[in-house]
């Protein structure tokens, strides 16, 4: 179980550009003024937790992020945190973990989104390989194991040639050995939902969490949420389904009028 519940559900807020990425329209500010907004959304639709991610950051750097960037996740994330109140987690992208679990350790938050935890992948921005010791160790030497490590398997926006002959069973249970405290499913892209036989292959091979990345809408919420520990929610709930879009109240009330009763 994931903050108490069965089937938690957590609310993307996407970052507009930060300081140092194409697009930064030069206001912190303003920036913050929007992901709170965002937040408090989610809270008000009765959403469980958050995620705060630079997904406007494009194109991303590769397995790290300049300091500005850590700077500004910093100050924005331990804004949201103070203001809205919902247990809460991030993700830099892309693969900029150490990074991540450095401003999560020191915010106190919940949990990180990792890639390229277990075998390497060829993601959008190059190879990614596997940062499980380092990411480990170093969570370890900071004292910071109350961070949860949720990590994507066969993750989005990726090949998986190099692995073709792993399955996502066999790469959740690698997950498993490398100490991660739940694993991440996805479809093949933002907002394309992964198979309901996936996610059950994932469950039945780990006792960890099982959370879903991603495509989560009214038609399949209800068989996700009879099987998946959490569901990261970040494209239905926008405005016309579009990831880059801003968050559409009744859409996250249409979403989560879907779900089953408990």
């Amino acid at each position: 179980m994931i903050y108490g519940k069965t089937c938690a559900l957590i609310g993307a807020v996407h970052l507009q550009p930060l300081p140092g990425a194409a697009g930064y329209a030069g206001s912190i500010e303003a920036i913050i003024e929007d992901a709170l907004s965002e937040a408090f959304l989610y809270k008000k639709a009765g959403f469980d937790g958050l995620i705060v991610e630079n997904t406007h950051d494009t194109p991303y750097l590769k397995g790290r992020v300049h300091p500005e960037t850590v700077a500004a996740m910093t100050v924005i994330a331990g804004a949201i945190k103070r203001e809205v109140g919902l247990p809460m987690g991030l993700q830099i992208l892309a693969g900029a973990n150490l990074e991540a679990l450095g401003v999560a350790a020191s915010l106190g938050l919940d949990f990180i989104r990792v890639e390229g935890f277990v075998f390497a992948h060829v993601g959008d921005e190059g190879i990614h390989e596997a940062c499980a010791p380092q990411l480990i160790r170093r969570r370890f030497e900071l004292q910071a194991e109350s961070v949860k490590v949720y990590v994507d398997i066969k993750k989005k926006h990726a090949s998986h040639a190099l692995t073709q002959d792993v399955d996502l069973a066999e790469t959740a249970r690698a997950a498993d050995f490398f100490r991660a405290d739940g694993v991440v499913v996805t479809g093949v892209r933002t907002g394309s939902a992964p198979s309901v036989e996936e996610l059950q292959e994932a469950k039945a091979s780990v006792e960890l969490p099982v959370l879903i990345g991603s495509g989560v809408c009214p038609e399949n919420i209800a068989a996700f949420s009879s099987i998946a520990d959490a569901l990261i929610i970040g494209s239905y709930v926008k405005h016309d389904g579009r990831w880059q879009n801003k968050i559409d109240l009744k859409r996250c009330e249409q979403l989560l009028s879907s779900l089953p009763s408990s």
